[in-house]
């Protein structure tokens, strides 16, 4: 008989409670938990919930770095974190941040990945195999001569996962992976990541809030709720006791329709769908009314360095519209929103903003009328504390109609007016940034990603406020990869691809049959069926 000793556990964090420095509250308040070796854990649950503190705790950043006050144990890899420390810890633990620009540091892709091999010896012959390796793994070998400072979000995402993995940790810990990706690209990481796991035995820890794209990959579920406390377990089991809004399309159906086992993906749904006796289409949307030309693009063409993005774009934005740019990562989506803002100037062609040519002009004086948040919220906030971004705002635009106190209200920010904008959640920075654009009364509100690091209660709110704003004349677009939001909110979709736009209309016309740009209920269920919604208001014809 063969004697089997219990494996130890990659990561083990007992009584753990930390305050960061000069906040009153905890930030994590006698944790206990265990990461198995080998196991693929999401954590998931609330901004502002922890959990990006909780996974810096896995590599010595708390507290070595982020300072504060630690009470407890953490153990990784055999070491005792509190004092080993970030240096040491890393080379067992590879670590992706929710913004990726921050730990990028080379001028070229190839050479990112390679920077952590160097500092810690690996000899050359290795350390081009693992580049090359890695290269392939994350799809991203064409991207070698780049520059990471020139890639789009999304590319940067998956250069930075490729360097935390060219040093073969134990275990990797990643924060929102795939918030910038596009559905193609996110599957491509999961796959990758999954092989890892599988194959080698990678553990790997990855805090998501779009549970869609993650939740069929984990063995473990750790979900910390909004009261602070935390349900874990095996994915199906936890999505049995969780608030069904942030679980997947499926998983809600089958949840609100008592279909078990509970269907974690599209495959384990399709025989419960088969069974409901939907009517061949849902109710057509509601066609809301819009307004006069806000953006009038004509004969745009857009291009970084010799590289043509865009090319010669017709594009008409009207007020009260919600317009969902889509495309995959690299398809000038961005290019497209800082272009009307000002801060890319075109090839060719003109823009018209309420009848006024601002091919030209600078983004402060199309500042004045059009409110733009980009991908990296944290670059304009600069003030000391949240309240005084809104007052700064105001300052510049007395013609405003919003108040402070409303605007915070309405994204629920009311409690973290006197904080820094730099010591809240990657959520909260999204809102606060936002807040302080909404409360200059913009006439175009331009979104880069804004659902980055938000999660799913605060998306619905934000899906909600965009309606509300709409419905006040206000033109909004939306550069996003979130499919399911687009369907619930967005009167029109405009995909991008192959330097022109691919497609432009009703989100039931725009998403429906796609294998890439689609909902999970439209890839059940197909024709135009687009959300859960729909299909529970038409399942009263269900007989079981």
């Amino acid at each position: 008989m063969i004697a089997t000793r219990a494996v130890a556990p990659i990561a083990n964090l007992d009584r753990v409670s930390y305050r960061y420095p000069a906040v009153a509250s905890l930030a994590l308040d006698d944790v206990r938990w265990r990461v198995p070796e080998g196991a693929f854990v999401v954590v998931a649950g609330p901004s502002g919930s922890g959990k990006s503190t909780l996974l810096r705790c896995l590599n010595g950043l708390v507290p070595h770095f982020s300072g504060g006050e630690l009470a407890g144990r953490i153990a990784v890899a055999g070491e005792d974190a509190l004092v080993a420390g970030p240096a040491r810890l890393s080379r067992a633990v590879g670590f992706v941040f929710q913004d990726p620009e921050a730990q990028l540091l080379t001028g070229r892709v190839d050479d990112e990945l390679a920077f952590s091999l160097e500092q810690h010896g690996v000899p050359p012959v290795i350390m081009r195999k693992r580049v090359e390796e890695m290269l392939d793994l994350l799809g991203i070998a064409h991207l070698r001569d780049r520059d990471p400072a020139t890639l789009s979000g999304g590319e940067r995402q998956r250069v930075a996962v490729a360097a935390a993995l060219a040093l073969h940790p134990r275990l990797l810990v990643l924060d929102e992976p795939t918030s910038q990706l596009d559905p193609w690209g996110a599957e491509d990481v999961l796959t990758a990541l999954t092989r890892l796991n599988e194959d080698l035995g990678l553990s790997i820890v990855l805090a998501e809030h779009r549970l869609e794209r993650v939740l069929s990959h984990a063995d473990q579920l750790r979900f910390i709720e909004p009261n602070g406390d935390v349900r874990e377990g095996p994915p199906e089991a936890v999505a049995r006791e969780i608030d069904p809004i942030v679980l997947p399309p499926v998983t809600q159906l089958g949840r609100a329709l008592d279909w078990s086992p509970l269907p974690l993906t599209i495959k384990a749904g399709r025989p419960f769908a088969r069974s409901l006796d939907l009517t061949d289409s849902p109710a057509p949307p509601t066609v809301e009314p819009v307004g006069e030309v806000a953006f009038d693009v004509r004969g745009l063409t857009l291009a970084h360095d010799t590289r043509t993005v865009l090319e010669a774009i017709d594009l008409p934005i009207h007020a009260g519209e919600l317009v969902a740019l889509m495309g995959r990562n690299g398809s000038g989506k961005t290019t497209l929103l800082r272009s009307l803002m000002g801060f890319h100037r075109p090839q060719s062609g003109r823009i018209m903003l309420f009848g006024r040519d601002v091919t030209g002009a600078e983004p402060a004086e199309i500042g004045r009328t059009v409110g733009y948040l980009p991908q990296q919220p944290g670059t304009i906030l600069f003030a000391e504390r949240l309240i005084d971004e809104l007052r700064f705002t105001l300052k510049h635009r007395p013609q405003s109609r919003a108040g402070i106190v409303e605007t915070l209200d309405r994204l629920g920010l009311t409690g973290l007016a006197e904080r820094h904008p730099r010591d809240l959640s990657g959520g909260e920075r999204e809102r606060a940034a936002l807040a302080a654009i909404l409360v200059g009364s913009p006439r175009v509100l331009l979104l880069d990603e804004p659902t980055r690091g938000m999660d799913a209660w605060r998306k619905a709110a934000l899906g909600e406020l965009l309606k509300d704003l709409r419905r006040e004349g206000v033109a909004v677009v939306l550069a996003t990869h979130d499919v399911e939001l687009v369907a619930r909110y967005a009167t029109r979709v405009v995909l991008l691809g192959d330097r022109e736009i691919v497609a432009d209309g009703p989100p039931a016309e725009v998403l429906a049959g796609s294998l890439t740009f689609s909902t999970q209920v439209n890839k059940l269920f197909g024709g135009a069926w687009l959300t859960v919604d729909q299909v529970l208001a038409a399942a009263h014809t269900v007989s079981f």
